[in-house]
């Protein structure tokens, strides 16, 4: 999996590729400043873009979102507005800048799969700004196949190291299961997202 990483900071860039080319299920397609992506994404064809978004920026990256490669966006806290715009014209993961080099590259595997990915304290914030009057159960948006797997084994009452070990996943991508599971279906915890996954006929007993 090709992964093209983009920053002002060379230093930033630097360590970034450090992290893909440490691992072994990620490659290098290379590293440039943002300005230079639209070209680079043509020329290079990465399967992911790992992109340090400095404070303003992340508008700018929005036209690009839906270019071919899976974008994973590393953002500051503030631009939590911006994020949500950005999930809504393409954009596959937000993390904060201080993630961990483990979220990172679960974030990477799991956009490059074309799920959605939110850091927890991302996906917190953007459901305070939900509008009011959403009710509990209320779909927004279909779960995929494999979030519907996660889904009732959560129902079986297994936790995310077994889930994980069922599926042959890491503990971090099936958080990011869980985590767009409960945004879908409106759920603030397993136990809600199972019973209203047994009433839209998700989960059979």
């Amino acid at each position: 999996m090709k992964v093209l990483v983009a920053a002002d900071s060379a230093v930033v860039r630097a360590g970034l590729e450090a992290l893909i080319r440490q691992t072994p299920s990620l490659s290098i397609a290379g590293g440039v400043h943002p300005d230079d992506l639209p070209e680079q994404i043509r020329e290079l064809e990465p399967d992911v873009v790992l992109v340090e978004s400095r404070r303003g920026q992340e508008g700018t990256f929005e036209p690009l979102f839906q270019s071919g490669p899976a974008f994973v966006l590393l953002a500051e806290d503030e631009e939590i507005a911006t994020i949500a715009a950005g999930l809504g014209s393409g954009l596959r993961a937000a993390l904060p800048r201080r993630a961990s080099a483990e979220e990172i590259v679960a974030a990477i595997e799991a956009a490059a799969q074309g799920l959605v990915v939110l850091h927890p304290d991302t996906l917190a914030a953007l459901q305070r700004m939900e509008p009011v009057g959403r009710s509990p159960g209320e779909l927004d948006g279909a779960l995929t196949a494999r979030e519907i797997e996660v889904l009732r084994m959560l129902a079986e009452g297994l936790a995310n190291k077994n889930i994980a070990f069922r599926l042959g996943i890491s503990e971090h991508t099936v958080k990011f299961h869980i985590a767009s599971i409960f945004t879908k279906l409106n759920a603030s915890s397993r136990a809600e997202a199972v019973a209203i996954g047994m009433r839209q006929g998700l989960i059979l007993l």
